[in-house]
């Protein structure tokens, strides 16, 4: 009986609020309630929508929306927003029958293949083109 009491009582211990000191106030950044400058919405009811929302710490989203061929929404947009160093991250969009495309400055892209490995590739559907085969490992199985 004693273990289930003290239990419990160290259950509640440790669900209690926990109080932060003031070197964790210097950790957390301090957040306050930003502003919603415009927030325009258009639903026509029949899968067409449109929205644009903006916020007084720079941020901006748009939206044009349509029904798709497939029953889905076919969406094209952008959004914003400021970056630490003061400049504007903006991001444009396609969503479809062809999936969700981005495109933007801050997206990573591969680097430019080098010229040797696409002569490989070329080498590699010049053999197809011609009936080569390989197996999983990598070795060729026709000539």
């Amino acid at each position: 009986m004693q273990l289930v009491v003290f239990a419990c009582l160290a259950s509640v211990a440790v669900a209690a609020p926990q109080q932060f000191g003031q070197q964790d106030r210097q950790i957390l950044p301090e957040y306050r309630p930003i502003a919603i400058l415009r927030d325009n919405r258009l639903d026509y009811g029949d899968g067409n929508f449109n929205y644009e929302f903006e916020t007084e710490n720079g941020i901006v989203t748009n939206a044009v929306g349509a029904p798709g061929s497939n029953g889905q929404s076919n969406i094209q947009g952008s959004f914003r927003f400021p970056l630490p160093d003061g400049t504007i991250a903006v991001v444009t969009y396609v969503a479809d029958e062809g999936g969700y495309r981005a495109e933007s400055p801050l997206i990573p892209t591969p680097h430019p293949l080098p010229a040797h490995a696409i002569e490989q590739i070329r080498f590699t559907e010049e053999l197809r083109r011609q009936g080569a085969t390989w197996d999983e490992q990598g070795r060729r199985l026709t000539r």
